[in-house]
């Protein structure tokens, strides 16, 4: 039975994983975490829409590490950082799905992977994980004839631009095509820019609505374009990612692993 402590169980991404757990073979919910006001002292499971389980929220992991044999993260990347670095003290493996990660704070998550597994992925969706892998075969295979662009719709309240997927599926571009993501991935256009750069990658940002998260990669050729989009109608698929990856990462050797890993995509960079 894995004992799982759900940090960020107030949040929208929490409930659905506290929902996924309490559903699923072998798996416990050992805890939850939340510091939004009034989160504390309430019940996870009634907070996510289920019959009470008697599991009350805390207001910092601290009090809920003790019990834990896996962490599944899903709060803020400053958040998560600190939390990765209490887990590694503790010798608790992890799972983070937190986005907008500066270097620095990823940087700290890299150093607690050192002491125990973690797996840190910007999306735990299974086919987003899938696209990240085809994009990989096709850009390899289109090589630097084709201009690549990707496009990223997102709801209303998402707070960081570009989304981590958009991010990871630049950089996955980058390295198939062997460019610089520092140097080749633009993030946005304005004004009298010039002639598009053969070796641009670019990144487009849309807010609105209640779009869950859509994902397009545009491979533009001469008489022709290659479009591979990944679509997201719910949060469950990325709840169900991040319960796999819980299951996954139990008994790994220390070690910084993506989704990639969990699924067995590992290819290359």
């Amino acid at each position: 039975m894995i004992q799982v402590v759900v940090s960020g169980a107030a949040g929208r991404m929490g409930r659905e994983i506290v929902r996924l757990v309490l559903a699923g073979d072998g798996l416990a919910l050992a805890g939850a975490v939340d510091r939004a006001p009034g989160a504390a002292g309430q019940d996870a499971a009634a907070l996510a829409g289920l019959p009470p389980c008697g599991v009350r929220i805390a207001a910092s992991l601290a009090e809920a590490l003790p019990a834990a044999g896996v962490v599944i993260d899903f709060t803020h990347f400053e958040a998560s950082a600190a939390h990765a670095e209490a887990c590694a003290a503790a010798g608790i493996p992890m799972v983070v799905g937190a986005t907008g990660f500066t270097p620095a704070a990823r940087a700290r998550v890299a150093a607690a992977a050192a002491r125990i597994p973690i797996v840190l992925s910007p999306n735990m969706s299974v086919g987003v994980n899938v696209l990240f892998d085809l994009v990989r075969q096709a850009a390899t295979t289109l090589g630097d004839a084709y201009d690549v662009e990707i496009v990223e719709l997102h709801h209303r309240r998402k707070k960081d631009a570009p989304s981590g997927t958009a991010v990871r599926l630049a950089e996955v571009a980058a390295a198939a095509l062997g460019r610089d993501p520092a140097r080749d991935v633009t993030l946005a256009r304005q004004g009298m820019i010039g002639e598009r750069p053969a070796r641009e990658i670019g990144v487009q940002t849309v807010r609105g609505g209640d779009v869950v998260g859509e994902h397009t990669v545009f491979f533009f050729g001469e008489g022709e374009r290659l479009e591979l989009t990944h679509r997201a109608t719910s949060r469950e698929q990325f709840a169900r990612g991040a319960v796999r990856a819980a299951r996954w990462i139990a008994g790994r050797p220390a070690g910084l692993h993506d989704m990639a890993d969990v699924l067995g995509l590992r290819r290359g960079p």
